[in-house]
């Protein structure tokens, strides 16, 4: 289902978190789940992933996650306060050590000049709130590629925080 690279990116990630006994939680928007499903192809995965929240709506952003509505009104969506709040969230509303956040614009539309398509932000927390965030700007190069490269840039921050 995934290509190979990705898989082995999986890998390393839940090995590396399992050498330090951390449990991870996703939060995800533009990814829908992707990141999360990558994660479960992985046998044995359940030590570590505890849960994985699509949050694909403001309001599910709300309820799930805590995120301020006036956050989201103030900053949109996609945004880095959004992608932060939602990590933290994640890590608040679970049982997991730290979490990874993705908030974006898949396409093909939705961009704006501000904020285009292939514009993605990720997150990633730790439960002593340590965040990491990076911005990416993949470009119009179509959904399936833009939701793809966010769930890989998504494991390799997480990785930086494990």
């Amino acid at each position: 289902m995934f290509p190979s690279p990705l898989l082995r990116l999986a890998e390393l990630v839940l090995s590396e978190a399992r050498e330090k006994k951390l449990r991870i939680a996703t939060a995800e928007s533009c990814t829908g789940g992707l990141i999360a499903g990558l994660l479960t192809e992985i046998p044995g995965s359940s030590d570590v992933l505890d849960r994985g929240f699509v949050v694909y709506s403001n309001r599910a952003k709300s309820d799930l996650l805590g995120v301020p509505g006036d956050l989201i009104a103030d900053q949109g969506a996609v945004s880095e306060a959004v992608a932060r709040a939602m990590a933290e969230g994640a890590v608040e509303n679970s049982n997991a050590h730290m979490a990874v956040a993705v908030t974006g614009i898949a396409g093909p539309g939705g961009g704006t000049g501000l904020k285009p398509v292939g514009l993605v932000h990720i997150a990633a927390c730790r439960e002593n709130r340590n965040i990491l965030h990076e911005a990416h700007r993949f470009g119009d190069i179509g959904r399936t590629a833009v939701r793809l490269k966010s769930v890989e840039a998504a494991l390799e921050l997480l990785r930086r925080l494990i």
